[in-house]
């Protein structure tokens, strides 16, 4: 086969490689910013959680998906609003079926921010849904803490 036969197929499979890449940091962003919209659902989380998850929280708590599903449970209904989330400087790594986001949280309530952290979600790929395992957040001091 000449050379420039190998290379040009080479470079075709290294850009349908770069394509499926592309799709998956696509979904999973998607993802992302699916869950922070419909934080109250437990839909949601049942979706974004793997059953196997491991949270360590910005407190330090250490939990997993059966507690934070148990906290819908025990919610009330009444409940005042609670902060809007978003997600800023995402960045996405794909590794086959593993996928790791670093991102910086943010909560806005009565229009002024309250809080923000740096998050990281390790990702599995499992049956074509990509699912948290592992969730780590750091709470960012505001100024002049």
């Amino acid at each position: 086969m000449p050379v420039l036969v190998i290379l040009g197929l080479t470079l075709l499979l290294s850009m349908s490689g770069m394509a499926a890449v592309a799709d998956e940091h696509v979904e999973l962003e998607r993802r992302l910013h699916a869950f922070l919209v419909g934080v109250d659902d437990p839909v949601v989380h049942e979706a974004f959680w793997a059953d196997d998850l491991i949270y360590t929280s910005s407190t330090g708590a250490r939990f997993g998906k059966v507690e934070i599903m148990a906290g819908f449970d025990s919610a009330s209904s009444d409940q005042a609003a609670g902060p809007r989330y978003g997600a800023e400087d995402i960045t996405i790594r794909v590794m086959d079926t593993l996928a790791v986001l670093t991102f910086r949280l943010t909560a806005d309530q009565d229009g002024a921010r309250v809080a923000e952290y740096f998050n990281t979600g390790v990702f599995r790929k499992d049956s074509d849904s990509w699912r948290a395992f592992t969730w780590q957040a750091t709470r960012i001091p505001a100024p002049g803490e």
